[in-house]
């Protein structure tokens, strides 16, 4: 099933973040039917530093590669800004598409852009970012490659222009809306109210953010249909290194971590060592009964 016709139906769709081809692997077992390649992941984990606008296209476009060479459920790409103008956009689009992209995510930040929880953004004009999302959609070369419309105006503009710049995005052709960190509740369900009937709604879930945890079920319930909870993986596996490393170099040995931890054979297993191993087994065999 396409990420658009998944869309379509009246039920949330949760898409965990993932930033390389192991997370999603994992969260494809766990049974999710998207996934979403976060920007702020690949800087945490890749580069060890923010999520202020370091991350490259090509960064993204290989990472991406990487994951869809592993896995084939549907992906939600983080594009930052498009880096840079409406023709960078373009060849971000044609090469986040052909990678492998199911949507591709825009906002209407000034670049370098910063996370959409951490404060002192800078927006380009609501007109610009039209601009964008037009040449994105002139680029992609499938209608189920989707465009999604980011705006952090809550932050720098307010609440209300954050709703305007939603409607003018939408104008423009983008297929879902995201209106990036309100504040409260009762601004998620004013969200949906002003916007709900327009296009498909995207929430986003950041431990310590700006934005209430909520569970998706409730989100899907004020009317959101695809909700993402991009940065938390890396905080979980964090912690857990943190925890690891600590215990290493107190004791000079991992055992008391243990029964935190896969052992070889387990990891092998989860990434599928044995399969692949008796795939090329029977390659050499087919050329061998060839010579």
């Amino acid at each position: 099933m396409s990420l658009k016709t998944r869309l379509a139906e009246d039920r949330v769709l949760v898409a965990p973040g993932v930033f390389d081809a192991l997370t999603a692997s994992i969260a494809t077992d766990a049974g999710f039917e998207a996934l979403y390649l976060s920007g702020a992941a690949i800087a945490y984990t890749r580069l060890g530093r923010p999520d202020i606008g370091l991350v490259s296209m090509s960064e993204v476009a290989e990472t991406i590669a990487l994951v869809r060479d592993r896995v084939a459920t549907p992906l939600v790409v983080d594009a930052d800004n498009g880096y840079g103008n409406a023709l960078n956009v373009q060849r971000t689009v044609r090469l986040f598409e052909r990678a492998g992209a199911a949507a591709i995510q825009l906002e209407d930040q000034s670049y370098p852009k910063r996370c959409g929880h951490l404060q002192d953004k800078a927006l380009i004009g609501a007109q610009a970012m039209a601009g964008k999302i037009r040449a994105a959609l002139d680029a992609r070369r499938s209608p189920d490659t989707l465009i999604i419309a980011r705006t952090d105006a809550v932050a720098v503009e307010g609440f209300e222009r954050a709703l305007d710049r939603a409607r003018l995005y939408a104008e423009a052709g983008a297929d879902l809306l995201f209106v990036e960190a309100p504040r409260s509740r009762d601004q998620l369900a004013a969200v949906t109210r002003a916007l709900g009937a327009t296009r498909p709604l995207m929430a986003n879930m950041v431990e310590g953010g700006d934005t209430p945890l909520a569970e998706a079920d409730d989100l899907g319930r004020l009317g959101f249909r695809l909700v993402i909870f991009p940065g938390g993986i890396v905080r979980a596996l964090a912690r857990t290194a943190q925890a690891y490393y600590a215990s290493l170099r107190a004791a000079g040995t991992t055992a008391p971590f243990r029964d935190r931890m896969f052992d070889f054979t387990e990891l092998n297993a989860l990434i599928g060592t044995p399969e692949m191993l008796a795939r090329g087994q029977a390659y050499a065999a087919d050329g061998e009964d060839a010579a």
